[in-house]
C-alpha cells in the first residue's frame, strides 16, 4: 500500500521517561488521520518527531516510501511536511502576511516584496476557503482566524502533509464545523492531515482512520467506520469510560455569590459585561452557556480581581468584594480555575512544586520568616500530583514540560485543594482526555456535594449540560435566560446563545 509518511518503531526518550516506545504510524494519501492518546501518552512528541523538533533513538521515518532523516523543521518543510501547533506560534504585532513569510521572504532586489506576498497568501486563502485577510494584524483578529494563519503558513511552505495539534482545543462550536470544511477542502486536493486529539466526536465525524497509543505505546489503528467512541476511549485509557456523570439532585441552599447590575469593559475599553445579574447558592452547579466573546472572560476576571469592573456589585458570602485585588478575592475563600492556563494559571519556567504552591506559598507551612519552605513545598506538591494523577517526571520539572492536560490537572488539582466556598471552572476540561475529564466532572460534583458553590463556564454544550443543575445563558453581555438542563437540550441553548427570547427558541424546536 502507497503511504504518504510512515513512521517505523519510533522510540524517544527524554530523562527519567520513555515518551515513545515502539511506535507505528502509517498515513495515506488525502486521508485525515486521528492519533489518539491521553494527556502525556506521547501524541504530540511523536509528531515533533516527524516536524524535526526531537531526533528519535531508534526507528525509521519514510515520506513517499523513501527513507528520510529530518534533522530540524526547516528539513521536514522541504520533505512537505508542515505542523499546525496547539499553541500559536505568530508575532502579535506583525500583520497576518509578515507572519506567513517569516523566514521565507520574497525578495526583489533586495527588498521583501510584500505586495506578492499579500497576493499569494490570498490567493491560497481564498482556495482553501480560509477567508483571512492578508493585511489584518494578528492583534486584531480572533482565535480562530489566528489558527487559519497558522495553516496557511504551512501551506504557503508547501506543505502535502498537515499536522494539527489539539486544532479545536480553542475553538468555538462554529469555528470547530468551519475548520473541519476547511480540512475537507484541505484533503479533496490531495493534501494528509495527521489530526493530534482527545475528542472522541470529531474522530467520529471526521477521520477516516485512528491510530491509538497509550503510555507511549501503539495500542491498533483502526477504520474509524467499523469502530465507535465507547471503543475508542477503553483502548486510549486501557478501562471503560462514563460519558454520563452520575450524581443526586442538588440541594442548594443559602446564596455565596450574588452578582447584580455588573458593567465590564475589556482591554480596549469595549463595554463586553452590560448589566450582568446572577446567583450561585451553596450546593449547586450553575453553569454559563454562551458563544465566546460575550463577556463570559470578562465577568470572570471582575469576580476574581484580574479586572476591574466600571459599576455594579459582586457579593461573596454577604460581603461586598467589588474590585478587591485578586489575592483578597482568594483570601475571601474564591478558587479559580482559569480560562488561559498559561497566562493565569501557571508560572511556566517555575518547577510544578512550586507551582502546586501560587495561592498559598506566603502562609504556613510553606513559609518561614519570609523564607520559602521547599521541604513542605514539595511534600504537598506530591501528594497533590499524585492525588489528581498528573503525569511529571517528578516535582522539580518545570511547568512548561508538561502536556496541556497535565498542567490542567495541576491547576485543578491547586484549587479544589484549597476547598473554596466559591469555585470558578473556566473551561476547565479544554484539553483533556475523557479519563481525565471524567475524573475532575467526578470531582466538581464532589465540590457541589460538600456544600461548596460551583460556578462553570465553558463552550462545551454537553459538559454544560451534563454538569450544571442550573444553566445560565449569556448573549450580548447579560444573562439573557436561566434554564434547567433537564428542560433543554443543545438545540435550544444554542438558539438562546445566538439570542433568541426562551419562548421564541422554544417555538424553533
Amino acid at each position: 500500500m502507497d503511504y504518504v509518511v510512515e513512521m517505523l518503531n519510533i522510540r524517544k526518550e527524554f530523562p527519567g521517561i520513555v515518551a515513545n516506545d515502539n511506535i507505528t504510524l502509517q498515513v495515506k494519501k488525502g486521508e485525515i488521520h486521528a492519533l489518539l492518546g491521553e494527556n502525556g501518552a506521547g501524541k504530540s512528541t511523536l509528531m515533533n518527531v516527524l516536524f524535526g523538533l526531537y531526533q528519535p533513538e531508534k526507528g525509521e521515518i519514510r515520506v513517499n516510501e523513501e527513507p528520510v532523516k529530518i534533522t530540524d523543521p526547516n528539513v521536514a518543510n522541504d520533505l512537505g511536511i508542515g505542523m499546525v501547533h496547539q499553541h500559536f506560534m505568530l508575532v502579535e504585532p506583525f500583520t497576518v502576511t509578515q507572519n506567513i513569510i517569516l523566514g521565507s521572504e520574497p525578495t526583489k532586489f533586495g527588498k521583501i516584496n510584500l505586495k506578492e506576498a499579500e497576493k499569494k497568501v490570498q490567493e491560497l486563502s481564498d482556495r482553501y476557503g480560509l477567508r483571512v485577510d492578508a493585511k489584518a494584524k494578528i492583534s486584531d483578529i480572533s482565535v480562530g482566524m489566528q489558527q487559519r494563519v497558522e495553516i496557511l503558513k504551512t501551506l504557503y511552505r508547501g506543505a502535502e502533509v498537515l499536522i494539527f495539534d489539539e486544532p479545536t482545543a480553542v475553538l468555538t462550536p462554529q469555528e470547530i464545523t468551519e475548520l473541519m470544511e476547511i480540512m475537507h477542502s484541505l484533503t479533496a486536493e490531495g493534501k494528509s492531515i495527521i489530526l493530534i486529539t482527545h475528542k472522541l466526536k470529531e474522530i467520529m465525524e471526521i477521520s477516516e482512520r485512528c491510530t491509538v497509543i497509550r503510555k507511549g505505546k501503539g495500542i491498533d489503528t483502526l477504520n474509524v467506520a467499523d469502530t465507535n467512541v465507547t471503543e475508542l476511549a477503553s483502548l486510549m485509557v486501557g478501562r471503560n469510560v462514563s460519558f454520563k456523570t452520575d450524581k443526586t439532585p442538588a440541594e442548594p441552599k443559602e446564596t455565596v455569590l450574588k452578582i447584580q447590575n455588573l458593567k465590564v469593559r475589556d482591554k480596549r475599553k469595549v463595554d463586553m459585561v452590560k448589566g450582568m445579574d446572577l446567583e450561585v447558592r451553596a450546593g449547586e452547579i450553575v453553569g454559563v452557556a454562551g458563544v465566546d466573546g460575550n463577556g463570559q472572560s470578562e465577568l470572570v476576571e471582575a469576580i476574581t480581581g484580574l479586572q476591574k469592573s466600571e459599576s455594579g456589585t459582586i457579593q461573596f458570602n454577604h460581603k461586598d468584594i467589588t474590585n478587591l485585588s485578586p489575592r483578597k478575592v482568594t483570601e475571601s475563600g474564591v478558587g479559580h480555575i482559569p480560562q488561559d492556563r498559561h497566562k493565569y494559571g501557571l508560572v511556566l519556567d517555575f518547577t510544578i512544586g512550586e507551582n502546586m504552591v501560587l495561592q498559598t506559598y506566603y502562609q504556613k507551612p510553606y513559609s518561614k520568616y519570609k523564607t520559602l519552605n521547599y521541604k513542605e513545598i514539595y511534600q504537598k506538591a506530591e501528594g497533590l500530583i499524585d492525588e489528581y494523577d498528573v503525569r511529571t517526571p517528578s516535582v522539580y520539572t518545570k511547568a512548561r514540560a508538561l502536556s496541556g492536560g497535565n498542567q490542567q490537572k495541576a491547576i485543578i488539582g491547586r484549587e479544589i485543594d484549597r476547598s473554596p466556598d466559591l469555585l470558578i471552572a473556566a473551561q476547565p476540561t479544554r484539553g483533556l482526555d475523557v479519563g481525565a475529564i471524567e475524573f475532575i466532572h467526578h470531582r466538581l460534583i464532589e465540590e457541589r456535594d460538600k456544600g461548596k458553590a460551583v460556578l462553570l463556564i465553558s463552550f462545551e454544550l454537553d459538559e454544560i449540560l451534563d454538569l450544571s443543575d442550573r444553566i445560565a445563558v449569556m448573549f450580548d453581555g447579560k444573562n439573557v435566560a436561566e434554564v434547567k438542563p433537564e428542560e433543554t437540550d443543545e438545540n435550544e441553548l444554542g438558539l438562546l446563545m445566538a439570542g433568541s427570547t426562551k419562548e421564541k427558541a422554544g417555538d424553533q424546536q
